[in-house]
């Protein structure tokens, strides 16, 4: 779960020469679809095998899902959403990103408007509508440790983008992030946020949870009614949202798991109604459901989102741009999602660029 993309495409092209039997437990649907020719579901008590990749297993299950007469109706569309968008082609997919951009002012609308929020899913609430700058970053440049993390790095993040940050551990995408927020302050050039930006920050270390309380005390600060954005609405029902029902509300955060205590934080960041988003490694240890409804979650959100994740199938289907840390300390601004950065990255770099190797850093001068 906490291998970066490139140990990832490392393991894949293993696996792939590896004449033995494998057994793997993993969240990562982009994995499963390359690697996997069986996949085992448990789900509700239950065992069901799907012969085929993650591709074939989201057929194979929405087809199951039909015969049953699956009444989850929420449930089922989560699936619907996924499997059309595997259906997509590649232009396809580039073009519905795109209309997300052009579409700012409508979905922004549409929330001013509506104000209404159905927790049976994830939902992220709209925050004040954005002005014409988000962020700017000037010619950003950021060392550490005698090792130039940033070199250079300008970009602008236009209303209703989606970046997704990716890069091996150690990178600097967590220290940009700081700079963004002001917690650490660029060796060179200059972030600009704008004046009408509501910052929501999940950070890495989940630091804002006390482990002490329970779920539901984290959360709520022990009121039965909370604001979520703009909307007054029960505690419970927002904190159910992210798969904590009923008794596994009481828990106390201290014994959560990885993925128990990742969905807290979501839940804790995400009801402030900041209108950018910055996730870092907000899929660590995240199940199927839990990220395909956080997918979905932030597809119709009316604001701006930067997220860190390894997870490239998240990356592809959110992404309308990719912020790339590449060799010599170097960083790639593409407008696309994960798959076409990575066909874009070949074509400038060669068919070496595909394949796994050490990031390398410029070592900081003195001169």
């Amino acid at each position: 779960n906490h291998l970066d993309a490139e140990s990832v495409l490392w393991l894949e092209k293993h696996l792939g020469q590896y004449a033995g039997a494998v057994l793997a437990v993993t969240h990562d649907r982009y994995f499963l679809d390359n690697v996997a020719e069986w996949i085992l579901e448990l789900d509700r008590g239950r065992a069901y095998p799907y012969e085929g990749n993650y591709s074939t297993y989201l057929e194979l299950k929405s087809t199951r899902l039909k015969v049953e007469g699956q009444k989850d109706a929420k449930r089922a569309k989560r699936l619907r959403d996924e499997l059309d968008w595997v259906r997509q082609n590649a232009k396809g997919r580039q073009a519905k990103s795109k209309s997300r951009i052009a579409r700012y002012e409508e979905m922004a609308a549409e929330a001013d408007k509506t104000r209404k929020l159905d927790f049976d899913e994830i939902q992220i609430p709209p925050g004040p509508r954005l002005g014409s700058v988000v962020v700017d970053s000037t010619h950003l440049g950021k060392a550490y440790d005698g090792r130039v993390l940033i070199d250079d790095l300008s970009f602008t993040l236009p209303r209703g983008g989606i970046v997704g940050v990716i890069g091996p551990n150690g990178a600097g995408k967590t220290t940009l992030f700081k700079m963004i927020v002001g917690e650490e302050k660029p060796d060179e050039g200059e972030v600009r946020v704008g004046e009408t930006v509501k910052l929501s920050y999940v950070d890495q270390g989940r630091s804002g949870i006390d482990g002490s309380k329970t779920v539901w005390e984290t959360v709520s600060d022990g009121l039965d009614y909370i604001k979520v954005g703009n909307v007054e609405m029960p505690s419970r029902a927002y904190i159910s949202a992210f798969g904590f029902k009923g008794p596994d509300q009481q828990k106390p955060a201290g014994v959560l798991s990885g993925g128990e205590r990742n969905r807290l934080n979501l839940a804790m960041t995400l009801k402030q109604g900041g209108n950018l988003l910055l996730l870092d490694e907000p899929t660590n240890d995240l199940d199927v459901e839990t990220l395909s409804s956080l997918e979905n979650a932030l597809l119709e959100f009316p604001g701006c989102a930067v997220v860190v994740s390894h997870d490239r199938w998240f990356l592809d289907r959110i992404a309308t741009h990719i912020l790339a840390a590449e060799d010599d300390s170097k960083w790639v601004w593409f407008e696309g999602n994960f798959d076409s950065y990575e066909k874009n990255k070949i074509e400038r770099l060669g068919p070496e660029a595909a394949r796994p190797h050490r990031t390398t850093h410029r070592r900081l001068s003195r001169d």
